[in-house]
């Protein structure tokens, strides 16, 4: 079952002023379910014309395996998708556990 976080993530929450690029918000909670949801957030938003996407981790309070596949899978998507996604906002727990698997790079 998906959690109630993803009701947020019906429009972008805003424009990233540094890169003029559409902010996806990843809600906490977030669960495993949740990840697919964000994917298909996010190739709507490479359809609607953005190139960059900035995704914003900052509302994530656990640094956990969830968090870890859903930026796996974002990256994923973005380069299936030909376009490119910046991740901002991780916390300390979480830019670890990335870096611990190889999934460090590419954070602000």
């Amino acid at each position: 079952m998906s959690s109630g976080g993803l009701r947020g993530l019906i429009g972008v929450e805003a424009i990233d002023p540094a890169q003029r690029a559409p902010v996806l918000v990843v809600p906490d909670p977030l669960t495993f379910a949740d990840v697919p949801l964000l994917c298909e957030r996010l190739r709507g938003l490479y359809g609607s014309g953005a190139e960059l996407v900035v995704c914003d981790l900052a509302a994530l309070s656990r640094a956990d395996l969830a968090a870890v596949e859903a930026v796996a899978r974002l990256r994923l998507t973005a380069r299936r998708a030909g376009r490119r996604v910046r991740m901002r906002g991780a916390g300390a727990g979480l830019v670890a556990l990335l870096e611990l698997a190889g999934l460090g790079s590419d954070l602000s």
